[in-house]
């Protein structure tokens, strides 16, 4: 122990500086803050569910709600129940055993309900697109609105996602054309 403690001497306090304020972000908090108001009049419920990822995406989305990019302050906030959700954000390929979960899931989310895919598995299968055990990406199961490529998409990315999906008007319901909007974010730079 007293070896350790002395390197901690030596060596001192090693970490990274915060980050810097980015106006960008300010701004797609502020644009997401007021959309969220102006469609649903209170905050959005998210139901996040992983039909099959290996974990890259969900690392992202949970960074969503540390203090940086705080989506809690937005009105944001992540439910365990579908039936309390306003939008289904899925991550993964479908994986057989997954198909039904993903479907019932989607089917206890009331109406209008908003389907965003994150990751480049979600989207188009990605490494898995010839694996015996998935099904094939989430559009061939229901309805997506926003598709957000990417292995894995920055926090930015996906509160870009977000936002796109909440802008998009739905059509009545049962006359939804299942139809992909590929999502293509400004860069991170």
């Amino acid at each position: 122990m007293y070896e350790l403690l002395k390197q901690i001497v030596r060596s001192g306090i090693k970490s990274e500086p915060s980050p810097e304020p980015d106006e960008n972000l300010k701004i797609i908090n502020q644009r997401l803050h007021e959309d969220i108001l102006k469609q649903f009049g209170r905050s959005l419920a998210i139901r996040h569910i992983d039909t099959g990822s290996c974990n890259a995406c969900e690392l992202e989305i949970h960074a969503l709600n540390n203090p940086y990019y705080n989506l809690e302050g937005l009105g944001i906030h992540f439910v365990a129940s579908p039936r309390h959700a306003d939008m289904l954000l899925v991550t993964g390929p479908v994986s057989r055993h997954m198909e039904t979960a993903l479907l019932r899931t989607y089917e206890a989310i009331p109406d209008p309900k908003l389907v965003v895919t994150v990751g480049d598995c979600s989207c188009s299968r990605g490494p898995f697109e010839k694996n015996y055990a998935t099904i094939g990406n989430v559009s061939r199961i229901i309805p997506v609105d926003v598709a957000l490529p990417g292995c894995p998409p920055s926090p930015r990315k996906i509160m870009s996602a977000i936002l796109a999906a909440i802008q998009i008007k739905k059509p009545e319901k049962n006359t939804y054309i299942p139809e992909i909007r590929s999502f293509k974010p400004e860069s991170d730079a």
